[in-house]
């Protein structure tokens, strides 16, 4: 079984910038998709990006397009999620999560069976 546990979460101003890291244990990351996602108190969960298990097809949920960058070291077993020109409305709980296939539909990514506890991230205005 998968296990991912989330880092780099944190409290950031207006502007600023964090990078998440995930790492994976107990299987063959390098056959994963792997993805990011967040939920804000009171909301739902939403997509933020996935990759797939080469890290040559990257996707992304449309509120993160050009703000954040999804990448993965399958020597490391992670993958990381970088986030520029952070805004409060990004304050959420940040969770990593993992799938042996995965179905980008556009807008939002299904599939995902493994999940990480989370890591917060909190945008001060």
């Amino acid at each position: 079984q998968v296990q991912l546990v989330e880092s780099g979460g944190g409290l950031v101003q207006a502007g600023g910038s964090l990078r998440l890291s995930c790492l994976a244990s107990g299987r063959s990351f390098n056959t994963l998709v792997m993805g990011w996602f967040r939920q804000a108190p009171g909301k739902e969960r939403d997509f933020v990006a996935g990759i797939d298990w080469a890290g040559i097809g990257t996707y992304y949920g449309d509120p993160m397009k050009g703000r954040f960058t999804i990448s993965r070291d399958n020597a490391e077993n992670t993958v990381y999620l970088q986030l520029n020109d952070l805004k409060p409305d990004d304050t959420a709980v940040y969770y990593c999560a993992a799938a042996t296939s995965a179905r980008f539909t556009g807008s939002t990514m299904t599939g995902f069976q493994i999940w990480g506890q989370g890591t917060q991230v909190t945008v001060s205005s």
